[in-house]
């Protein structure tokens, strides 16, 4: 395969103008073509099958008034004074709400008694006439304007609930710019060179470009999240940095070893372009996997990171390539000022840390482990939700809603439950429809006045919790309901579905935690089996698996911490905590399985080839430790500084995500890849690549690590002066 490879790598540094042309006028057609047909964002938290999607299924073909989308105008009058002294500013601003597109119904607050025992707050509840996720966000933003006669006479208005949450304005919090700035340092140590800083990032800024201008080319024709273009980033800028940043640093060690332009090239592309490509595959078979859970917002997020890796990998071994044709002897060489390695004689920091390693492997390996399993101690206590009004930012009015309803008619008035009844089967409609608001309302909750369609066939009725919607509490309440509702079924012959977006994102929770295990020994499997495949060994795969589960629990223990108990909240800017964002988990599985990859093939890849190269199993790992530490590290520095500018942004899913893979990528790399394994490798010697004889017959050898790729003698090669890398 490297053979392959290495082909694309020579043809693109042969004809750099053919290759880089090439790459223009497809960059140039997604680009227009996403322009002409791309699509908007749009949320849709949901879980197909489920319960209360059955329950809107039902309620579009014989309730479609009620089974649109809701939201709530909030008004609070200042302290100490009532809301009804403000009453034509309140109607004013209702009246202008009631003509803006998609508002099938408002209902006055003063007329429905939504007014607050003290008399300051009132809320007007909002029906849609389609899905709160098809309001969309210009038309929110026009209904948020509709309250200034509200504003203007004195109240406080804000606007809420679900079509307010799904269809808020995005935020720019800069986060990109924070983790270029901080991955131009680390390359500027780490190479020395400004043009050898700056080709990654260049190359990842044009892999991000054409990869998210693919997404919103999706969105054309698929409801796509509104957070996929951030993740894609995020991904996109991490994997193409440190994609271009292995081939790069492999392409300076082949100069300094005296081969010319042309076949240090070939050899880069060969081999470390080759780890690449199965690096890079593991991150997109990882994140499309994520398409088989069955929620599709989790899916949408999975194709576009995993659309951004798909470019980033082809750029490095085809742009690159052609790119460093031109670069030639610029890409080395060292700014004044700057150290360029260790002196002559004298062990690389790298090898030093391998050595020791290797002389304290025990009290190493369990030092890690130990601290491993003491960071991964809170993911016991992980409590799973979807994100609502209350993790918004503080200082949006979809927050500002949910907190004055909260303090005017308590936490459960957010997120109302709705329960549907389908009579149809029934003997004795009105006797099912009065039964089941019986048994509710002995559970301890407010049930509204039920509502029936034209038909008489179907009947709704809200139902209001004492506790908020990421409550567990509220979560027991809707398993109490379904469970007497089965109870009640088998009485009265109506069935009886719970929905509602409350429910909704109960569901959606259930599902992606019912779904965790199964994707998580899928990908333990997937990882397995790619290492076996590339190290011929059977120990170093499942080394690199049980790696993995460690980086995972220690990275859920962090994110526990940070996000629900608050822990250093105040310090990283979190400014709401709560339950964990449900698929965050599963999420972070995916694209960390794909980085924690990453990091093992390069770094172990690099062993093997001294190991296959006819090096002692320990001199292997020093060997292939020198050659790969600085590589992994500044690759982890520069990963965990891209994810960790997101922990700034406003969205708190977004800061939650990036603060988990960063934790992540460093728990992985600095810890997992580069103190246990090479703790582990020495205490295994040889035993370390063992492949029984009957299993290596029948794998095909990949030889990654570039055995049959043959450099012509030493003497045969031009004289170079070494360069320092």
């Amino acid at each position: 395969m490297n053979r392959f490879i290495r082909r694309i790598g020579d043809f693109s540094a042969r004809r750099p103008w053919t290759t880089i042309g090439a790459w223009a006028v497809l960059a140039a057609l997604v680009i227009a073509l996403s322009g002409a047909l791309g699509g908007a964002f749009a949320d849709d938290f949901s879980a197909p099958g489920s319960e209360s999607a059955e329950a809107i299924e039902l309620l579009e073909e014989r309730f479609p008034e009620q089974a649109g989308g809701t939201a709530v105008a909030v008004f609070a009058a200042p302290d100490g004074q009532q809301v009804e002294s403000f009453r034509p500013g309140v109607e004013s601003a209702l009246a202008q709400v009631a003509t803006i597109e998609h508002v099938a119904t408002v209902s006055d607050p003063f007329a429905t008694g939504r007014v607050s025992a003290d008399g300051r707050v009132a809320f007007a509840e909002i029906t849609l006439d389609v899905p709160s996720t098809e309001f969309g966000r210009d038309t929110a933003a026009t209904l948020v304007g509709a309250l200034e006669p509200a504003r203007a006479g004195g109240v406080q208005a804000e606007f809420g609930g679900d079509a307010a949450f799904l269809n808020a304005e995005e935020e720019s919090s800069g986060a990109e710019v924070v983790g270029i700035v901080a991955a131009l340092v680390v390359l500027l140590v780490a190479f020395g060179t400004v043009v050898a800083a700056l080709l990654p990032i260049l190359l990842a800024l044009v892999a991000v470009g054409v990869g998210l201008s693919g997404v919103v080319l999706l969105a054309g024709g698929l409801t796509t999240s509104t957070a996929a273009p951030t993740i894609g980033a995020m991904v996109g800028l991490g994997v193409g940095i440190d994609y271009a940043l292995f081939i790069v640093s492999r392409y300076r060690n082949e100069l300094s070893r005296g081969l010319d332009k042309e076949q240090a090239v070939g050899r880069a592309v060969g081999t470390a372009g080759s780890a690449v490509v199965f690096a890079g595959l593991t991150v997109i078979v990882a994140l499309a996997g994520l398409t088989v859970v069955g929620i599709p917002f989790l899916g949408e997020m999975g194709v576009a990171a995993a659309l951004t890796v798909v470019i980033a990998v082809l750029i490095a071994v085809t742009l690159l390539p052609a790119v460093l044709g031109f670069a030639g002897d610029k890409i080395h060489g060292r700014l004044p000022g700057m150290r360029g390695g260790p002196k002559p004689g004298r062990a690389s920091m790298g090898e030093r840390w391998a050595r020791f390693v290797g002389r304290h492997r025990v009290a190493v390996l369990g030092t890690a482990i130990a601290a491993v399993a003491v960071v991964a101690i809170p993911a016991a206590s992980m409590q799973l939700g979807l994100p609502n009004d209350a993790t918004a930012a503080p200082e949006s009015t979809q927050h500002k809603a949910y907190e004055l309803v909260s303090d005017g008619f308590g936490p459960g008035a957010n997120g109302p439950l709705m329960v549907v009844v389908d009579t149809a089967g029934s003997t004795d409609p009105q006797g099912a429809v009065a039964a089941t608001a019986k048994r509710i309302t002995d559970l301890g909750t407010v049930v509204m006045p039920p509502q029936a369609n034209r038909t008489g066939d179907t009947t709704i009725m809200q139902v209001i919790p004492k506790t908020g919607p990421s409550d567990v509490a509220t979560e027991d309440l809707v398993a109490d309901i379904r469970a007497a509702a089965t109870q009640l079924q088998d009485s009265t012959g109506a069935d009886i579905a719970v929905t509602g977006q409350t429910a909704a994102n109960i569901d959606v929770s259930d599902k992606l935690s019912d779904a965790m295990l199964p994707y998580l020994l899928l990908i333990v499997g997937l990882a397995f089996l790619l290492l076996m495949l590339v190290f011929r060994s059977l120990v170093v795969p499942l080394k690199a698996t049980i790696g993995f589960l460690a980086s995972v629990a220690a990275t859920f223990g962090a994110v526990v911490a940070v996000f629900q108990w608050g822990w250093l909240a105040d310090a990283l800017g979190v400014e709401a905590t709560g339950p964990i964002m449900s698929m965050l988990p599963i999420l972070m599985i995916g694209v960390l399985f794909g980085l924690a990859m990453d990091y093992q093939v390069f770094l172990v890849t690099r062993m093997r080839e001294e190991y296959v190269h006819g090096a002692p199993a320990g001199e292997a790992m020093v060997s292939g430790f020198r050659h790969g530490a600085r590589v992994v590290v500044a690759a982890a520095l520069i990963m965990t500084s891209v994810f960790a500018g997101f922990v700034f942004a406003e969205d708190t899913l977004i800061q939650s995500i990036g603060f988990a893979l960063a934790v992540g990528v460093a728990v992985d790399a600095f810890v997992v890849r580069m103190t246990i394994v090479p703790a582990v490798m020495a205490l295994l010697g040889r035993s370390a690549w063992w492949l029984p004889r009957w299993l290596d017959r029948l794998l095909p050898n990949v030889d990654v690590e570039g055995e049959r790729l043959v450099e012509p003698p030493r003497d045969e090669q031009p004289e170079r002066t070494p360069v320092p890398v």
